[in-house]
């Protein structure tokens, strides 16, 4: 029997669905207690303010998806074999959570602070040494000579573009929204081969 949600969680829940779709400033702590079926003063008591729900559920949101990128760089593997799996865990995680690159891009643009905690976990990232893994794999010629900032770019575009681009092909294709999702889980196979021909091409 699955586990019934606390009122603390079901104002999370509600709270990151609404956050992912219009960013902190569209939405009011009335909307979020609608959407978990509680009244404003509820909020209000578990959370102080909106603000404060805001950065629980954006450290929440990002810690699970670096957490597993830092467990994986800290294993014991091959660097293609790490690069693989970022290269699929972020697809998957931006097809979780399709909202999740328009809510960076305008939250970056909103709060300048919103930077310093995502430098924090880039930080978390470069501990563990996988720049450094990259940088010798390419100095023997296991891997494409490119700067990390080209690699990071191209993971990212390609892995989350597909998804930000969702409405135009169900526009301009005439695709129902299960077409397009359909064809997106297929493309995650093509960005991660694609990806992967294009940084180990030997």
């Amino acid at each position: 029997m699955k586990k019934e949600l606390s009122t603390e969680e079901k104002i999370k829940e509600a709270a990151k669905a609404v956050f992912l779709q219009k960013g902190f400033s569209g939405c009011t702590t009335r909307e979020i207690a609608k959407a978990s079926g509680m009244n404003v003063a509820l909020v209000c008591y578990y959370f102080r303010s909106k603000d404060q729900l805001f950065q629980l559920i954006f450290q929440s949101v990002m810690e699970e998806f670096m957490h597993s990128l830092i467990q994986v760089f800290q294993e014991e593997m091959p660097l293609k074999e790490k690069m693989r799996i970022l290269i699929e865990k972020r697809y998957e995680f931006v097809e979780k959570n399709p909202e999740f690159p328009n809510f960076i891009h305008n939250e970056l643009k909103r709060n300048a602070s919103f930077t310093q905690h995502n430098k924090k976990i880039f930080d978390k990232i470069a501990s563990t040494g996988i720049f450094e893994e990259a940088l010798t794999a390419q100095q023997k010629g296991e891997m494409r000579q490119i700067d990390m900032f080209h690699v990071t770019m191209l993971i990212m575009s390609n892995c989350d573009f597909p998804f930000i681009a969702k409405n135009f092909h169900m526009t301009m294709q005439e695709m129902t929204e299960a077409d397009v999702s359909r064809k997106l889980t297929e493309h995650r196979h093509v960005v991660t081969e694609m990806l992967m021909n294009y940084l180990f091409p030997n």
